[in-house]
Parts: structure tokens; sequence; C-alpha cells
């Protein structure tokens, strides 16, 4: 079984020119409060989407980041390189805004079936001469608020489960580990943990083995009713994962 190494290296601060992963960042814009580090995430992106309503989290809440600068210019300066969605949550003058300054604006209100999200990361993938197997697609305001929408949120990561995608919010990150691949997780302790979980997601895990936290498994079972690895802690630099099912690992984020 092949190995699936992970770090959070676009959340440093300096970000290294060869972060040893080769991976190729886009950003998702959600309409949820931003991350305070989104603006570092988007210096790391090739591509910016804002799902519908998130151009207006986009529109509101960078100038408050950079409350120094003119907030025109922080506009013009974080531009989204398309708009999707239902289109009924953006503000009419922020898309009149954004339609200016050139970028891309798609309504995908027809498609009911859905979520704003889902057509965000399904655009993203389907982008022409886009290295897919080195796609890691990152998604700010990913979590918070309504539970629904968070739920929702996290059922986009087995929608797409042979697609790096990784959900932020200020407090922490949550991604999919496929059982399809052995896991090896370099942790970045300046900027997470030292808090984690494993969690079984869409079926139980009859098996699982890890390396690196301080409450470690061997051959566990963990299923919803019973045992799921959450509160545990990191430990080391590096946590090894095996498991028979698919996992959700989640870490805390450090607070500036």
């Amino acid at each position: 079984m092949d190995l699936m190494v992970h770090s959070s290296t676009f959340l440093l601060p300096d970000f290294p020119a060869d972060n040893g992963f080769s991976l190729l960042y886009s950003l998702v814009v959600l309409n949820q409060p931003l991350p305070k580090f989104t603006p570092l995430l988007w210096n790391r992106a090739r591509f910016r989407v804002c799902a519908d309503g998130g151009a207006n989290r986009l529109y509101d809440e960078f100038p408050q980041l950079f409350p120094d600068e003119d907030a025109f210019a922080i506009r013009k300066r974080y531009k989204p390189d398309v708009i999707k969605g239902d289109m009924d949550s953006i503000r009419a003058e922020v898309l009149e805004f954004y339609s200016n300054l050139g970028t891309k604006t798609i309504d995908a209100s027809h498609d009911q079936d859905s979520t704003d999200l889902h057509k965000c990361v399904a655009y993203i993938r389907d982008l022409p001469n886009l290295d897919k197997q080195n796609l890691c697609i990152l998604v700010a305001g990913a979590l918070g608020g309504r539970f629904d929408h968070e739920t929702g949120n996290i059922n986009i990561l087995c929608c797409f489960s042979t697609i790096r995608i990784v959900l932020l919010s200020d407090d922490c990150l949550i991604q999919l580990l496929p059982s399809s691949h052995h896991h090896e997780i370099h942790i970045q302790s300046s900027v997470e943990g030292p808090h984690c979980g494993l969690i079984p997601i869409g079926m139980p895990s009859k098996s699982t083995t890890t390396t690196g936290l301080q409450w470690d498994l061997t051959d566990t079972e963990m299923r919803f009713g019973g045992l799921i690895s959450t509160s545990n802690i990191v430990k080391g630099e590096i946590v090894t994962i095996r498991s028979d099912s698919d996992l959700l690992w989640t870490i805390s984020i450090k607070k500036a």
C-alpha cells in the first residue's frame, strides 16, 4: 500500500520555497467568518474561488485584517479568479465590484443537488492543465456556524476522496485520510497542535494503528457508539496512521 505524506506547511509564515511535498494549492472561500490567516492561504494558492457569499466575506473582512491600509486597495489586491454558486447570498454591490475587476462569475443555481463548496471543488478539479495528483484545495471558513453546513463540508471530503482537501477555521483543520494509503503526517508544531483526533467516517474502523500520539492505537476498533480517538495529543514530529477504513484527521491550530 502506498504512503501519503501530509504537512501543514501552508500555515507557516515563512513558506519554504521547496516545501518538500510539491503540492499545488487552490483556495476556496466560504460564507463563514474567515480565519485570520486566510491572506496567508491566499498567497500560497495558484487559484482562488469564492463560493457565492464567500465573496461578501472577502470584501468585508479582508480590509479589517489590514487596518492601516486603504480598504479599496486591499479589495483590489485580493481579487478572486472565480465566484461560483447559487448566487443567492452574494450582495449585488460585491458582485458588481469583482466583476468590474475581471473576476469570472458562474451562476450554478440550476443545480440544487450539490452545495456551493461541491460546485467550487468540481470546478477546480476540472480545470485544464492542472496536475490533479499534486492538487491540494484549502477551504477557508469551512467550520463553525450551522451544523448542517459544517456536515455538508465534511461530506465533500468523502465526495472527492481522491483529492487532497483541507477544511480550515481559526481553531482547527480537518482532512480525510483514505484507507487506500498509509499516512505520514509531519507536524508543524509552531502553528498546529498539540490536540488532535482521528474519527472513522462512512463506516467503522475494525483496525487502526498509529505512532506519534500520546494515546496511540494498536489494531484498535473505532466506531460511533464506541471508541473514537478525540482529545488525543501529538507527541512527536511525525504521526503515522494505518487503518482499514477512511478516517478524518483533525488538529488544533495555534493562535497567532
